[in-house]
């Protein structure tokens, strides 16, 4: 598994920003295989992780036509910066404690 750090400092924010990401979120899950999606701001900050069974989806999810518009959008309009990272994740666990 891998995941996708993508963190961003926002400068213009719109609708078609929300709409877009809103889009791409149920894409990427619905269609290209990412496992889970969690995404926070912080003021003008925003990191996203996105989860992947492999490379190849990440690959393939990079070139998609929506994705492509939205990353030529994001650097023409709605960041200053992002960095995007990926990493394979080698653990992973947890706990739930059952209350009932």
């Amino acid at each position: 598994m891998f995941v996708v750090i993508f963190r961003a400092r926002m400068a213009q924010p719109d609708a078609a920003y929300a709409e877009m990401a809103a889009l791409l979120r149920a894409l990427a899950l619905e269609t290209f295989g990412c496992l889970e999606f969690h995404a926070l701001t912080e003021g003008d900050e925003e990191i996203a992780l996105s989860y992947w069974p492999d490379l190849a989806s990440i690959k393939a999810w990079k070139v998609q036509a929506e994705h492509l518009h939205a990353q030529n959008s994001g650097r023409d309009l709605w960041y200053d910066l992002y960095r995007v990272e990926i990493a394979e994740v080698s653990h992973a666990y947890a706990w739930t404690e059952a209350r009932q």
